[in-house]
């Protein structure tokens, strides 16, 4: 099997190894020079670059494993599915609902909206280069997001988006069709798995999520697996824990 390995977070190289790739894979590494231009071009850049890896892939059927820094990868991620033919709800795991805007959000961080993003949010500026459609809100599962803001809170309120808690989600509760799954592994309680950038506590522990996600790659119809090791750089896994997951989510 071969991963798409994207280290980056949002425009950020990260130092390789960043995360810790199981022995036994093909690593397809996604690496651009961004250009010397505003944010928005340079995340334009990056994700143009991960569809372009996607989409022969996707063209196969086979499920594509991506490891990266981040969520907002997954909007590449879909650009590619798409321009394969391949038109995917979306199963977003996740501690945070990733749907602030950038009217709303109070500390700017743009990981924070990746999900707002990918449903449409100011498309002129990152959906609209990509030529990248938008799934309906009625497509999208997001799973836990226990870490809400209040204008998050707000737009789930009226929004056709699926909310569930990990333990509770079953097959039956998926959109139809092929699936692109998000799994930010902030989802996991950070007791279990130190060392997350925006850890959130009482989350569901790593034996459960890697349960919930392999239900749903058992389905048969995940088109692409986002893993997003939104964890620091250098914090010890004098464990193995981070070693263990990867191989654990990776094998099938």
């Amino acid at each position: 099997m071969s991963i798409i390995y994207v280290p980056y977070h949002l425009e950020e190289r990260l130092p390789d190894p960043f995360a810790p790739l199981p022995k036994g894979f093909d690593v397809a590494k996604v690496e651009v020079e961004l250009p010397e231009q505003d944010v928005w071009a340079r995340l334009c850049g990056l994700y143009e670059a991960v569809a372009q890896a996607v989409e022969p892939r996707a063209r196969t059927g086979s499920m594509i494993p991506i490891v990266s820094g981040d969520c907002t990868v997954t909007i590449g991620i879909a650009a590619g599915l798409q321009r394969a033919g391949v038109d995917p709800a979306i199963v977003w795991f996740d501690a945070h609902g990733d749907l602030q805007t950038m009217e709303t959000t109070s500390s700017g961080y743009l990981g924070g909206m990746a999900l707002r993003f990918l449903l449409g949010y100011r498309a002129d500026l990152i959906a609209d280069p990509l030529g990248l459609r938008p799934p309906a809100e009625e497509r999208v599962v997001l799973v836990d997001a226990r870490d809400l803001d209040p204008p998050e809170v707000d737009y789930l309120a009226s929004a056709q988006v699926k909310r569930l808690p990990v333990a509770e989600l079953t097959a039956e509760d998926l959109p139809e069709g092929p699936l692109l799954v998000n799994l930010d592994l902030d989802v996991i309680d950070p007791d279990e798995l130190p060392g997350l950038r925006y850890p959130a506590p009482a989350g569901p522990g790593l034996e459960s999520v890697v349960r919930a996600t392999r239900m749903v790659v058992d389905t048969g119809r995940v088109a692409a697996l986002n893993i997003a090791c939104t964890w620091h750089f250098g914090h010890p896994d004098s464990d193995g824990v981070r070693e263990r997951l990867l191989s654990t989510l990776l094998h099938r």
